[in-house]
């Protein structure tokens, strides 16, 4: 009987705790995981940002913001020719429910003019904006730990709010 109550009273927290995550992921048009920030070398004033991101609709990255930097922006990798070159984009389509990866050598948050240095260890607050095919715009704030490897865990997510 005991042991019947103490398995009760998980189960109940559990789809308590269920509740609020699914809860909190229904507000965000995007889910991102394994996001992390790139060390930069010391003295280094740019840096990149990576990451998952799958869209519960179709969805489009427009933006990206950071305190940490002067400038943030978008950028994607192409080979032209014999030299792979970096630029801006004005967006990135994220289709309903396929995974985009952010990685190295491809598309990326890039994070220029930074403020201070960032240090291995910690994380920096960044702010992704998406816009659905309608044109509303809709905001995820993370928190997206510095380090000089990918990260291997879930979604680094901290609040998603809506803006129009």
């Amino acid at each position: 009987m005991r042991f019947q109550g103490v398995a009760a009273s998980f189960m109940v927290a559990g789809a308590v705790f269920a509740g609020q995550a699914m809860a909190q992921s229904a507000t965000a048009p995007v889910t991102v995981e394994n996001a992390w920030v790139r060390a930069p070398v010391t003295g280094q004033k740019a840096t990149g940002a990576f990451m998952r991101m799958t869209a519960k609709e179709d969805q489009r990255l427009v933006r990206a913001e950071s305190p940490v930097a002067g400038v943030t922006e978008v950028h994607e990798m192409v080979m032209e020719g014999n030299v792979m070159r970096m630029h801006a984009i004005s967006g990135l389509d994220l289709p309903a429910g396929k995974p985009v990866e952010l990685k190295p050598g491809s598309y990326h948050v890039m994070l220029m003019d930074l403020k201070k240095p960032l240090e291995k260890g910690s994380s920096i607050p960044l702010t992704l904006v998406f816009q659905d095919p309608k044109g509303a715009q809709s905001q995820l704030q993370l928190q997206v730990p510095v380090t000089d490897q990918p990260a291997t865990t879930g979604a680094h997510s901290m609040k998603s709010g809506h803006s129009h």
